[in-house]
């Protein structure tokens, strides 16, 4: 019988529950040492109690990197079964999170199917949903109603959700006075900073958080604390908007831990890689070491197309100071609706960022697949090579479509090749090169 609401609350009773278990194996830590860092906050298991097919997984700057991959439909692609697609390629391969950004039709039946059968964190967007679930105008809606649905997103099993308490009336005014190259980038930013400006009303997911709170650890919903003031170019990274909303975000953190809700925080964004680190440092002090959840961040803004490859550069250098969580970042990022492939390359890239990272922070046995790949790399061992490869797939297809004429060598190098060269000299045998 469970006799805690929330992961946080257990830890904090010195319980160490099935989900810090699995959390502890996963990470080569002590069943203790993920308990101390649930109850510190330090860690987040997101994980509703009504999501029972979940395999957990944990949150946290000192744990392996986490990636989430961003779905669902929308008003121009309404396939829900193509999304359902490409939700079991992320699973196979290796997202820790999914989340269902849909933002057209009867999206609740997604949802429950999403937790009824994925194995990994289901996160959403309530902000989004509230004017499809009523379809009324955002102008129409009440606070009331947006708490309603955050409620039925926890009834439905979602693991996290994304809300956007940080900004309130004070930041129409900075908006206006600051004049951002791009304003708000965020959607629900944007939706939050509408419905305040059409209503006269302050933000709602700010001015009700404590009911918010009180939805939450009834299901064990973690809260990922939405940063609708994220830079969306270069020239508004690290300005007065998005600082100044990631201060409030701490003191939100604080309230939520208060009543044992696990939190996230969200960040950029754009951001030129020399301000990078100072970003992951200044969140950990701001909101006391809460996981950091980042989208990027993007490091150059005219690589429409490859925006992948500027997330993943962002993405390395931030987890490797102290982000937890990765947002992937497809090459359809500002352009379109991701299909099958940009979803593929957008997990790849995310996958090769947050590795990179694990290895610079010495996450435990961050490393191992690297040493062997060496080793097999050493002795031509093209078997264990595919064995250690994040895309062994991807990899068998290009050595076979351009396949060499000697085993021991590859189409670059032939029998110019260095290890080739260098195994055999060290053997004392004849080197052959014509």
């Amino acid at each position: 019988m469970r006799t805690y609401a929330t992961q946080m609350e257990a830890a904090r009773l010195g319980i160490v529950t099935p989900e810090m278990k699995a959390v502890a194996a996963q990470e080569y830590r002590t069943e203790e040492e993920i308990r101390q860092l649930v109850a510190q906050g330090q860690v987040a298991i997101c994980a509703n109690r009504l999501h029972t097919c979940l395999k957990p997984a944990g949150v946290g700057s000192m744990l392996r990197t986490k990636i989430n991959v961003n779905l669902g439909v929308s008003r121009d692609c309404k396939d829900y079964d193509v999304e359902m697609k490409k939700v079991m390629l992320a699973v196979d391969m290796g997202a820790d999170a999914i989340m269902d950004l849909s933002s057209h039709g009867n999206t609740q039946p997604f949802r429950q199917k999403l937790t009824r059968e994925c194995p990994a964190m289901i996160g959403t967007v309530p902000i989004y949903d509230s004017v499809i679930h009523y379809q009324r105008d955002l102008a129409t809606l009440s606070a009331q109603d947006f708490l309603d649905v955050i409620r039925l997103h926890a009834q439905d099993g979602v693991d996290f959700v994304t809300l956007h308490c940080g900004i309130t009336r004070k930041t129409i005014q900075q908006i206006k006075t600051h004049k951002r190259k791009m304003n708000i980038v965020s959607r629900g930013g944007s939706l939050v900073f509408a419905w305040m400006s059409m209503t006269g009303q302050e933000n709602p997911f700010y001015e009700y958080f404590d009911q918010i709170l009180d939805i939450c650890r009834e299901y064990d919903v973690t809260i990922s604390l939405g940063d609708a003031c994220r830079p969306g170019c270069l020239a508004d990274g690290s300005d007065v908007c998005q600082i100044e909303e990631l201060v409030r975000l701490g003191e939100l953190t604080r309230r939520a831990w208060a009543k044992d809700v696990q939190v996230m925080v969200e960040g950029p964004g754009h951001m030129p890689m020399d301000q990078i680190e100072a970003n992951m440092k200044m969140q950990q002090t701001l909101c006391m070491g809460a996981p950091f959840y980042v989208l990027g961040p993007i490091v150059t803004d005219i690589a429409p197309g490859y925006d992948h490859i500027t997330a993943a550069i962002g993405g390395a250098m931030a987890a490797a100071a102290g982000a937890a969580f990765l947002c992937y970042v497809t090459p359809a990022e500002h352009l379109a609706l991701p299909n099958l492939e940009d979803v593929k390359q957008g997990i790849m890239s995310a996958r090769i960022a947050a590795h990179a990272a694990d290895i610079a922070k010495k996450v435990p046995h961050a490393r191992d697949a690297d040493d062997a790949m060496a080793d097999a790399r050493r002795t031509f061992d093209w078997d264990k090579q595919w064995e250690c490869a994040m895309d062994p797939e991807t990899a068998k297809r290009i050595r076979a479509d351009r396949s060499p004429e000697f085993e021991d060598s590859c189409s670059m190098c032939g029998k110019f090749c260095a290890v080739r060269s260098m195994n055999k000299a060290l053997n004392g045998e004849y080197i052959d090169i014509l």
